[in-house]
């Protein structure tokens, strides 16, 4: 097996997501607040919006949640105050880490995000300390066992579309799309019927970077554990080569 197979990670993810739906669900409670304040409250007309519901059927959400969220926000917009904020630092041994939040208190997210990189022995840097080693990339990974359509045909459905590449793992498929393309070709294969395990723009690292010392990656996972953990963080990107986790037997 890879060393890093997204899906795995994907899944993995997914699992500690069950264990915890009221986080995923904040996040994506708080993107649909500031997609309708920012673009209305008709998915049809808003991008972002659209981008937003199909993450979060991608993580379950029932959509009369989502149609909640969005007739809430669309009536309450004057008080949605949440904002986008970025911070980029260091874990052990040079590792890059991107954190993306969406906070309405800058001052609480930065303290807890400072603190999670303290607690790993990390350190937050300047704006754009690491984000250069990462491609702004659209991912759709489509999970074999979920897809009736053949490998050749799905590449042409997605490259017609727009993707720039697509690549076949183990378990599943892998299409990357600029990130201006990643709402055309997603679109697209929903309308072809083809089930994505998940959907999203991300930060895609360059190169990877292993830990070999057991104390780097305790002190990696515990930044990434605190800031997982964190309300205000939407996502975290980092270029770990994580080992994937060995199956209990």
């Amino acid at each position: 097996m890879s060393g890093h197979s997204k899906f795995a990670n994907i899944k993995h993810k997914k699992e500690k997501n069950d264990a915890a739906k009221g986080k995923i669900f904040t996040i994506i409670g708080r993107e649909i607040a500031v997609a309708v304040k920012e673009g209305g409250p008709d998915p049809a007309n808003n991008y972002k919006l659209q981008a937003v519901i199909a993450k979060a059927k991608a993580a379950n959400m029932p959509n009369d949640t989502i149609d909640r969220g969005i007739k809430r926000a669309a009536g309450d917009s004057g008080s949605v105050n949440y904002e986008y904020v970025t911070y980029e630092g260091y874990g052990p041994s040079g590792t890059a880490i991107i954190v993306d939040a969406l906070t309405d208190n800058k001052n609480r997210t930065a303290a807890n995000v400072r603190s999670a990189f303290t607690k790993g022995k990390g350190n937050v840097g300047t704006q754009g300390c690491v984000s250069f080693m990462f491609d702004k990339k659209g991912q759709i990974i489509v999970d074999k066992e979920e897809c009736d359509m053949d490998a050749d045909e799905l590449m042409m459905t997605a490259l017609d579309a727009g993707a720039e590449d697509f690549s076949e793992e183990e378990d599943s498929f892998e299409i990357l799309t600029d990130p201006d393309a990643f709402e055309d070709v997603r679109k697209a294969l929903e309308e072809a019927g083809i089930p994505m395990a998940n959907a999203e723009v991300t930060m895609i690292p360059q190169t990877y970077v292993e830990l070999t010392s057991e104390e780097d990656v305790r002190n990696i996972q515990r930044t990434l554990d605190l800031l997982e953990d964190d309300d205000d963080v939407q996502a975290v990107y980092h270029n770990w080569d994580a080992p994937e986790e060995e199956d209990e037997e």
